[in-house]
This record gives C-alpha cells, structure tokens and sequence, in this order.
C-alpha cells in the first residue's frame, strides 16, 4: 500500500548506506561490514551512567562467510 511521507531531511548517507522511502521489492547490499564493540558502546546522550564491571566481547568467529552478496550487482 502506497504511503504518503512529509519531509525528510539526510545529513548525510555512508558509502554502503540504504536510504529508501515507499514500496521496495528486494534491497540487496553491496558490502557488508562486522563490528565488534563492548558493553554501551553505542550510546549517546547528555548523562549517562554505565555499569560494566565484567564486560567482554568475544571475538572469535569460526564460519567464514557470515552474509554471502556474491550475486548482488
């Protein structure tokens, strides 16, 4: 179903962003990208109060091919 949108302002879009308003059928990405990042890692804000007393990210990965995008061209 076709939706009406208002206005829409972008700062700004990474190279491998998806900036997509409406009706899509297939979004396929050309890059992929893993982060590994610790607890509150992520946050914003004017006053935040994070309590990580044992914090560990795990890095190990053992598959090779975590999203294939070979056919995405």
């Amino acid at each position: 179903m076709p939706a009406i949108v208002g206005v829409a302002q972008v700062i700004t879009l990474g190279s491998s962003s998806v900036f997509h308003i409406g009706d899509v059928y297939k979004i396929m990405p050309l890059s992929t990208a893993k982060t590994f990042s610790g607890a509150g890692s992520f946050n914003t804000g004017e006053s935040l109060h994070l309590n990580n007393n044992v914090s560990s990210t795990n890095t190990a990965d053992s598959d090779v091919y975590d999203q294939g995008i070979a056919l995405n061209a």
